[in-house]
């Protein structure tokens, strides 16, 4: 038994999959296509919400301030290092399903489970952390209007058991105060719908969003640059390196989507040139532009003036820094835009990673640790339409009453997993299979991969500690799910038992 859990399936037969008729997704992206979906997966939610937190800190870690630009450096290197093994990965298997389906290639199916099961919590889980967010952002947008969407349509129970009187004068349904998060679910609806449609028309969108919100953080630095005082930078690092640790820790949220690219690598035109190019591009922009907003940011607001805001302020950071900046003209035209671009950035990220959640398990489908019916393709749309819908159901419900609470330490630790295997999986095929070929190759491997080992291991030192025992609980749930069903409908296994007999 121990065998067969970690048989691995070869890349010719990975590879082989994707061409099978009844399972084949459309090819219909290029390289700029690929460098859009993954800055619409990283710039988003990260960026316009935990760089607050990540300079001030919280009770649970201290903060980093003006060393902010540090935290980002440190987390893009980090990622940077996974980069460079997903793209080659990306390039040789150009197969829906990311980290799930590349350790399926090297590690064995077990290990292949394991990390498809984690990568619920960065996409799906994560999105539900993101629905809720765009849901405060638009609350907050459409109110400039003078459009009032009531507390009790948007917002969760719990949250709303804190507030004195909300639940009191909500409508109430035999006696039991109706409670929902609507706005979050909408969204999630309105996305499945065009990601159901198809994968041309879902790139389109994407693209629109993505300039969209480039151009607001261009507004953002470019008119902050002019109310930044040098004096605020210091103290530069006023918790020293533990402050920058835990900051890195956090903004590694911001980080989180650049691998959401290589579950699009099927319905890619020539993903052994674009996947590298799209994963790799979109890291170092999206870096870059982090570096200055951070900058902008801790240049605009001491660090002990940023400390004693509350946190609700810090959760809107930009929107933070331009009324701290007390601009004089268009302040509130300012403000407006940069509330408007975090709708379209969060947007952009419910888009990509719903995009992405469907497609593992799709193909888990196909390797028969999920039921068939997740491995149908629409006959016109060619699309996985049943997971893109499941998926949209499971995230748009629980975002309606969920909270938002821890939910984006526990997306960081499962991503931090994903990378760890994916940079083992690359020393692993290079010495299994070293003449395979390769249109992208990982440098100075085992050093890249072994360093992006360590540097991950490194990020999740800096979370907290009860965000381990949830993920460890998360893990041992998907174990009782798997030797339950998909050990036993493993085609895998089906077809080694068949070869035997």
């Amino acid at each position: 038994m121990l065998k067969q859990l970690f048989r691995t399936k070869s890349l010719d037969a990975l590879v082989g999959e994707g061409e099978n008729p009844e399972h084949q997704l459309k090819r219909a992206l290029g390289s700029f296509d690929v460098v859009m979906l993954g800055i619409g997966a990283i710039i988003g939610a990260g960026i316009f919400a935990t760089i607050g937190t990540a300079a001030a800190g919280d009770a649970m870690r201290p903060g980093a301030g003006p060393a902010l630009m540090l935290s980002f450096v440190l987390t893009g290197i980090a990622c940077g290092f996974a980069a460079l093994c997903y793209a080659e990965f990306a390039s040789m298997v150009p197969i829906s399903g990311s980290a799930y389906t590349y350790s399926y290639g090297t590690l064995g199916e077990l290990v292949a489970w394991i990390i498809g099961w984690d990568l619920i919590i960065e996409y799906a889980v994560g999105n539900v952390a993101v629905a809720i967010s765009w849901a405060n952002y638009f609350k907050t947008f459409v109110a400039g209007f003078g459009i009032i969407i009531p507390d009790w349509m948007s917002i969760d129970y719990r949250t709303a058991a804190k507030i004195p009187g909300l639940l009191e004068h909500a409508p109430h349904f035999f006696g039991v105060p109706i409670v929902f998060n609507l706005p979050a679910f909408s969204i999630v609806a309105l996305i499945t719908i065009v990601l159901v449609i198809g994968i041309r028309e879902s790139a389109r969108l994407n693209t629109i969003m993505v300039l969209i919100k480039l151009a607001v953080l261009g507004v953002f630095v470019w008119i902050g640059f002019h109310y930044v005082k040098p004096a605020n930078w210091t103290p530069f690092a006023p918790n020293g390196w533990s402050g920058i640790q835990a900051g890195a820790a956090v903004v590694f949220f911001a980080y989180i989507g650049f691998d959401a690219v290589s579950t699009v690598a099927e319905e890619v035109r020539n993903p052994k040139r674009d996947m590298p190019i799209g994963i790799i591009g979109s890291l170092i922009v999206c870096t870059i532009i982090y570096i200055l907003v951070a900058g902008v940011f801790t240049g605009i607001i001491p660090y002990k003036a940023l400390v004693h805001t509350l946190a609700t302020s810090q959760a809107e950071p930009l929107t933070l820094a331009m009324q701290y900046a007390n601009i004089e003209k268009y302040s509130n035209l300012i403000i407006g835009i940069i509330a408007f671009g975090s709708v379209i950035a969060h947007t952009a990220v419910l888009l990509v990673f719903q995009l992405g959640q469907p497609r593992i398990f799709f193909s888990m489908a196909r390797d028969g640790l999920l039921p068939q019916s997740f491995a149908k393709v629409h006959p016109k749309f060619k699309t996985p339409h049943v997971t893109t819908i499941l998926t949209g159901l499971v995230v748009g419900v629980c975002a309606m009453f969920t909270t938002i609470d821890e939910m984006v330490d526990l997306t960081n630790i499962g991503t931090l997993f994903a990378f760890i295997l994916v940079c083992a999986g690359i020393i692993i095929l290079r010495r299994r299979e070293p003449n395979r070929p390769r249109a992208f190759k990982t440098p100075w491997v085992p050093f890249i991969p072994i360093l992006g080992i360590i540097s991950c291991i490194y990020l999740i030192l800096g979370l907290p500690w009860i965000t381990y025992i949830r993920f460890a609980v998360w893990l041992l749930v998907g174990m009782v799910v798997y030797f339950s069903y998909g050990y036993k409908k493993s085609r895998l296994r089906k077809e080694n038992e068949g070869m035997n007999a």
